[in-house]
C-alpha cells in the first residue's frame, strides 16, 4: 500500500503542498518569532517587502508572523476534530451497524444534525457556547460527527454479514471482540478517506466562522479573522486577504489530494478498474 501510495502522484503533491503548512505550524516559534499581535502603528499598511515578507496590516502587525502562527491555531483544530470524529464517529457508527435495534433511533438523530448545513450548524453551536477556541472545536465536532457515523455504519452493516464474522460468532466470541478483532480493522480504510477529507472541512469551517466572527476571539490571529479585517482594504492593501487565503486554499488541497490518493489506493473496487 505504502508504494503505492508514493507512486500516486496526486497524493505525493498533496503531501507536499499539506506538509509545507504542517511544517511551518509546527515550526512558528522559530521562523516568526515576532509576536503576531504587537502593534507597530508607523509601520501600518507595508506591502511585502524583504523586511516584512507578507507586508504588515492596518495595526502595522506582522502578517507573516499572523499567518504562521494563524496556521498553527488552524492545524490544531483540524486535528482536535480529526481526532474526536475518529472516537466518537466510530463509536457511534459501529453501535448503529452492529446492534440493528439500535440503528433506526441513532441513525434518526443523525440524519437531524445532518439536515443543517455545516456552517449554520456551526454557527448555532458557537452562538450558543460562546466565541472561543475550545467552543469552535466542539461545534465542528458536534457538525461532523454524524457524517463520520454514518460511513462507518455503512461498513459495518456489509462487514457483520461477512462469513468470517458469523463463525467468529459462533466460535463463542462476545461482540466487542468481533468489533475490535474483525469488523473495525476493515472498516479502517473507508474512515482514513472520511478524516482527510473531514481535515479540510474543519479548517475551512473555522476560518469561516472566524472570517463572520464567532469564531476565535480576536486578536488570535486565525486565517479567518485576517481575512475579515482585510476586507475593508482590498483595494489598498490586498495581500492582508489574499496571503491568508492562499494559505487556506493550499492547506484545502493538499488535504483534498491526499484524501483522494488514499480513496484510489484503499478502494479495492477502483484498484480493480485500474
Amino acid at each position: 500500500m505504502l508504494r503505492r501510495l508514493l507512486r500516486h502522484r496526486l497524493f505525493l503533491l498533496g503531501a507536499v503542498l499539506f506538509g509545507i503548512i504542517l511544517l511551518a505550524a509546527l515550526l512558528a516559534p522559530v521562523i516568526a518569532p515576532l509576536d503576531p499581535n504587537k502593534l507597530s502603528m508607523r509601520n501600518k499598511f507595508q506591502p511585502p517587502s524583504t523586511t516584512f515578507i507578507f507586508g504588515t496590516d492596518n495595526f502595522g502587525r506582522s502578517l507573516w508572523s499572523r499567518v504562521i502562527w494563524g496556521a498553527q491555531l488552524s492545524m490544531f483544530i483540524g486535528a482536535a476534530v480529526v481526532l474526536i470524529n475518529a472516537i466518537a464517529g466510530t463509536a457511534v457508527g459501529a453501535i448503529a451497524g452492529y446492534y440493528r435495534a439500535l440503528d433506526n433511533m441513532v441513525m434518526r438523530v443523525n440524519d437531524a444534525l445532518m439536515a443543517f448545513p455545516a456552517v449554520l450548524l456551526a454557527i448555532g453551536v458557537t452562538a450558543v457556547l460562546g466565541p472561543s477556541v475550545n467552543d469552535v472545536i466542539i461545534a465542528l465536532a458536534i457538525v461532523y460527527t454524524p457524517r463520520t457515523a454514518r460511513i462507518v455504519r455503512s461498513s459495518v452493516i456489509v462487514l457483520r454479514e461477512m462469513e468470517y464474522v458469523q463463525a467468529a460468532r459462533a466460535a463463542g466470541a462476545g461482540d466487542w471482540r468481533i468489533l475490535r478483532r474483525h469488523i473495525l480493522p476493515n472498516a479502517m480504510a473507508p474512515l482514513l478517506v472520511q478524516l482527510s477529507f473531514l481535515f479540510a472541512y474543519a479548517v475551512l469551517t473555522e476560518a469561516t466562522l472566524s472570517f463572520l466572527g464567532v469564531g476565535a476571539v480576536p486578536p488570535t490571529p486565525t486565517w479567518g479573522n485576517i481575512m475579515a479585517e482585510g476586507r475593508q482594504y482590498m483595494t489598498d492593501a490586498p495581500w492582508i486577504i489574499t496571503i491568508p487565503g492562499a494559505a487556506l486554499m493550499i492547506t484545502v488541497l493538499g488535504l483534498n489530494l491526499l484524501g483522494d490518493g488514499l480513496r484510489d489506493v484503499l478502494d479495492p473496487r477502483l484498484r480493480l478498474q485500474q
